[in-house]
């Protein structure tokens, strides 16, 4: 065993799970204190609501991590998608976030049927359907 592996491997999912919290926390935190001003101003910037921005805060930073998964198994490059329609991208991410059926597109994901059912329930899918389409002209 090398020094970066570890013996107990569901311990150290548990601790870095941890880590992560605590880190969130911390970062909520330091948002609370930050004055109305200047959280409306960061708002303001982002082109979301001071409610909207809170509400991604709190989601934390994996809140749209489903987002580049479903654009790799759609066919879409998420790279080329951030040169070429960055506002459109920074916006599917705000949505993804925001999504209510995360467990329908965390299984749909696993178990390969994403392609099938995102349209079921992706509030991203009329924006896919388009990026589709223009990709196939």
């Amino acid at each position: 065993m090398t020094a970066q592996e570890h013996p107990f491997p569901r311990v150290e999912l548990l601790m870095n799970t941890f880590a992560d919290w605590l880190r969130h926390r911390r970062e909520l935190s330091e948002i609370r204190q930050m004055d109305t001003a200047d959280f409306d101003r960061i708002a303001s910037d982002l082109r979301v609501s001071p409610g909207v921005l809170d509400t991604l805060v709190r989601q934390g930073p994996h809140a749209a991590d489903e987002l580049p998964k479903m654009l790799k198994v759609l066919g879409i490059d998420e790279a080329d998608l951030a040169r070429t329609q960055p506002l459109v991208l920074r916006d599917m991410e705000r949505v993804c976030a925001l999504c209510a059926n995360k467990r329908e597109c965390d299984r749909d994901l696993a178990a390969g049927t994403a392609a099938e059912h995102y349209e079921e329930y992706c509030l991203n899918a009329p924006t896919i359907d388009s990026l589709e389409r223009l990709v196939k002209q």
